[in-house]
């Protein structure tokens, strides 16, 4: 059974990793081949130099991405196959035993090993591609202390729910997943609530909206769609980057409208209401319930596999690690369970991106409704222009991996959702 496993999984992970190259060469090439012409759509409001930075900033993020894909598949294989987590663990054994502290510590010792391997490529992301297309405002400083930031944040958040879950694990009995999940669910809405007041002010600084003209028309947007929430905030996006974005943040009355600075700088009033009317579509339209309570469903029934393979000796050794016959495997099994998921679940990808862009277009329609279709459109090609999206991606490319619409196919649609 233990071979059958190994088997199926080189399987699923030499397909994930040549799905990957395949789809990103497709989208390279795809992208080349466009970056001479502007769609004749955009060719009155963009210009052909910034299409060809489009272009080129798309294809330095593929190739950047293919190196990447090729490191973590490495990496998979060195601590599962090739026995680095069973090394790991038998080093730990030497030193703290087989009791809950080595449940925590296998734990916390791999997603340190994974996070190090990764902090190569952000710092080269931020300070070479995103340096070299003009969008980089961080300084080295900044970026260190954001990574200390993230990784105590994570320590203090991510460590006491560790901890209650492997304790389920090694008391709960057989049901331990399900309460498990209802640990899981009261955290995730605590973080979501937590998140406006007191997590992203540790990154970020807020403040209220200060334009009153600005104010009052996002006022009668909320009035007129029958919105609550807590504030209009402007955050210093561009102390780190040149790109612009909007978002709502928070859960139930901690909800709050949070938009960059470098966009409220950049769109005239008119367009950031048709954003921020688009954004509103999604709440409204129960897009956020939804993908809420998807992603618990989704967690329910993965850690119900959980608690199946976790009692399977092949499971381990199917992936490189000898368990303990006498038990406390509860840390290996949640180390191997989330280190193997991604490949086993990169083919439902496609799934995910579709509903999105079926949210996008729903919001979009909404936002026409309650604001101008026009002005959106203008906002979304100023957006695509100043963020570099391309115009022309691969359509598999963008059907695999892309949660919103092709620019091309969304302004379409929008346009024919204005009055006449």
């Amino acid at each position: 059974m233990a071979l059958a496993f190994t088997t199926v999984f080189v399987a699923l992970l030499l397909l994930m990793v040549a799905l990957k190259f395949w789809l990103a060469s497709r989208q390279m090439r795809h992208v080349k081949q466009h970056a001479n012409r502007v769609p004749a759509q955009f060719a009155e409001k963009i210009t052909l130099e910034a299409h060809q930075r489009a272009a080129r900033y798309t294809i330095a993020k593929q190739r950047f991405g293919l190196v990447e894909t090729g490191v973590s598949a490495v990496l998979l294989v060195a601590l599962t196959l090739l026995g680095g987590l069973d090394w790991m663990a038998a080093q730990l054994q030497a030193t703290v035993g087989r009791g809950f502290l080595f449940q925590v510590l296998i734990v916390a010792v791999a997603v340190l090993l994974v996070s190090l391997v990764d902090l190569p490529f952000e710092w080269y992301r931020q300070f070479r591609i995103e340096q070299a297309f003009g969008f980089n405002r961080m300084t080295p400083a900044l970026f260190v202390v954001d990574t200390l930031k993230s990784v105590a944040l994570g320590a203090a958040l991510g460590l006491p729910i560790l901890a209650v879950v492997l304790w389920l694990m090694q008391e709960a009995g057989s049901l331990w997943w399900l309460y498990a999940w209802g640990v899981w669910i009261g955290f995730s809405l605590f973080v979501l609530v937590a998140y406006p007041t007191f997590i992203a002010p540790l990154f970020n600084k807020f403040e209220p909206l200060r334009d009153e003209t600005l104010a009052q028309r996002i006022g009668g947007l909320l009035g007129r769609t029958g919105f609550a929430s807590r504030g209009v905030f402007v955050m210093d996006g561009s102390r780190r980057s040149a790109h612009g974005n909007a978002y709502f943040t928070g859960l139930g009355r901690a909800k709050r409208i949070v938009f960059f600075d470098t966009l409220v700088e950049r769109l005239l009033p008119a367009e950031i209401e048709a954003v921020l009317a688009h954004e509103l579509g999604h709440f409204k339209l129960r897009h956020v319930t939804k993908r809420l309570v998807f992603s618990f469903l989704a967690s329910l029934a993965f850690l119900a596999l959980l608690g199946l393979l976790a009692t399977q000796p092949w499971f381990y050794r199917g992936l490189g690690v000898e368990p303990s016959l006498g038990g406390g495997n509860e840390g290996l099994a949640l180390v191997l369970f989330m280190l193997v998921l991604p490949v086993f679940t990169f083919v439902l990808a496609p799934l995910g991106s579709l509903l999105s862009r079926r949210h996008e277009f729903e919001a979009d329609a909404f936002a026409a409704l309650h604001a101008r279709a026009e002005d959106l459109v203008s906002a979304l090609v100023k957006l695509y222009q100043d963020n570099a999206a391309t115009l022309t991606p691969d359509p598999l490319h963008s059907a695999f991996y892309d949660s919103h619409p092709p620019a091309a196919l969304r302004i379409a649609r929008l346009l024919r959702e204005q009055p006449a």
